[in-house]
């Protein structure tokens, strides 16, 4: 398994953001080649990349929203790795909305969402598929969707953020089915994840929200990323269910 791992390769959309980093550098440290994918953060790609334990990791432009962009990455990948065995769909946006102030939630900022989080996750999917359906990974090839709790109990940044969030969790059980038994796919659902980003808000707001879980603080990154190592390492027989990483949050 370590040996196979090695030459593995995993693409992380929104590689560079603050969950997306930590799942690169645990997917590097379990041996594997990592592509950085990034839309605007190039800089701090490239320097992520350059940072990853072991060799062959590389940053290069992954603009969910873009399919040709996306077809492309999917054949920069084929001609320098010649695999691709691991995608990993963390690119995401939201805003903070009240969810009564449907006013404030335009029309722009809606199809934002929508095509990031939902449309561009499935394109990622399409364009990586045929590589995907090659791996020789224990289980096959693996899609992991990041999604959000958000998806299951609707409290979020905004209405269509949690929208999204199912929309990516419903995608996760119906692609599982699709691309069986080659391709597994699982969703792996955060609840408020302490980012240096969340860290950097009301701090007031930010204990409240520690408060209402049944374990008392937030998630971290690094428990994210090792959800996401596992699912592709160690949970081989795994494929179209939702991971809670949450301390017990969807129970309050």
């Amino acid at each position: 398994m370590p040996e196979l791992r090695e030459r593995a390769v995993a693409v992380v959309t929104g590689g560079a953001g603050g969950i997306g980093s930590c799942i690169c550098r645990k997917l590097a440290d379990a041996g594997m080649r990592v592509v950085v994918g990034y839309h605007r953060s190039a800089e701090g790609a490239q320097q992520l990349a350059r940072s990853l334990a072991g060799e062959g990791h590389s940053a290069r432009p992954a603009p969910v929203t873009d399919s040709a962009a996306l077809a492309a990455l999917a054949a920069g990948i084929a001609q320098d790795y010649g695999r691709c065995d691991a995608l990993v769909n963390c690119a995401g946006t939201t805003r903070f909305v009240p969810h009564s102030d449907l006013d404030a939630l335009d029309d722009d900022l809606i199809d934002l969402i929508l095509a990031t989080n939902v449309r561009g996750a499935f394109a990622a999917v399409r364009a990586l598929r045929p590589m995907l359906e090659k791996s020789t990974l224990p289980g096959g090839g693996v899609v992991i969707n990041v999604s959000s709790i958000a998806g299951a109990i609707a409290m979020g940044s905004n209405v269509m953020y949690c929208a999204s969030k199912a929309a990516l969790d419903n995608m996760t059980k119906s692609l599982a089915r699709a691309l069986a038994p080659r391709i597994r796919v699982v969703s792996v659902a955060p609840a408020l994840v302490d980012t240096e980003f969340v860290k950097s808000l009301d701090q007031a707001w930010h204990d409240e929200q520690a408060a209402r879980t049944p374990l008392g603080r937030l998630a971290t990154p690094d428990e994210v990323a090792t959800t996401v190592s596992a699912v592709i390492t160690v949970l081989t027989f795994t494929t179209g269910c939702i991971f809670a990483v949450d301390g017990g949050r969807t129970l309050a």
